[in-house]
């Protein structure tokens, strides 16, 4: 993807580590307005209409999370990278909860910020050509794929971005097995113990939300990934 058209909203307060990382990425082409504060956020987003955001989490008055909540709430599929010096599983849970689809640790090199940049942009397009046809058909189930949203007769759940798009892989891919580092690489940037044990808790929770339907199964192919069938 050439980067010299791609426009990031980088939010971050600590003013040195703000300007080298923008002046990195200007470096390598990208276009990068940035704000040090949660309160310019929205408008900034607004007015600059990027191609992903960068956000801290650890922002004054107004953090990355309900930054992340604002933008999601305005644009829905937008790409959205928590940028933390937090390490506890539940901060890294909150900010998937919050809309992210990606999260990145203090200190941070600026290759890998750049891979997770690039496999997000790269992600995000190949859910918006499969999703040229919005509404899926799952069994009994149907799978709002733009608005997240999984429902069978008059039952209602709204997924996060990242059971949506876990979901919207399985299903390009039913009836055949997706591989594990793949599912990993694509929804996480990297195949880390750590990302691979989430993995496994969105997949108890797919299950869950699938579970009115027995045709409809998710079986776990041991060391290679997962085969989503619907059979009937």
């Amino acid at each position: 993807m050439e980067n010299k058209h791609i426009k990031i909203l980088y939010v971050e307060d600590e003013p040195f580590l703000g300007k080298i990382v923008k002046e990195s990425l200007e470096s390598r082409n990208f276009l990068v307005s940035m704000t040090d504060t949660g309160a310019d956020a929205l408008s900034l987003f607004t007015s600059t209409q990027p191609d992903i955001c960068i956000l801290d989490v650890m922002l004054p008055k107004k953090d990355g999370f309900q930054i992340g909540k604002e933008i999601r709430a305005v644009h829905p599929t937008i790409p959205i990278i928590f940028v933390t010096a937090k390490n506890q599983t539940q901060d890294v849970i909150k900010g998937f909860e919050s809309g992210g689809n990606d999260y990145i640790r203090k200190p941070f090199s600026m290759e890998e910020l750049i891979i997770r940049i690039d496999n997000l942009l790269a992600l995000t397009k190949t859910q918006n050509d499969v999703t040229l046809n919005p509404i899926l058909s799952l069994g009994k189930y149907t799978f709002h794929t733009q608005r997240y949203e999984l429902s069978i007769d008059d039952q209602l759940k709204k997924l996060s971005h990242k059971e949506a798009a876990l979901l919207q892989l399985l299903a390009a891919n039913k009836n055949a097995i997706t591989n594990r580092k793949d599912i990993l690489l694509k929804l996480w940037g990297d195949d880390s113990f750590f990302n691979s044990r989430n993995l496994d808790v969105y997949i108890t929770k797919l299950r869950e939300y699938l579970k009115e339907d027995d045709r409809i199964q998710i079986i776990t192919i041991k060391g290679i990934g997962y085969n989503f069938t619907i059979s009937g």
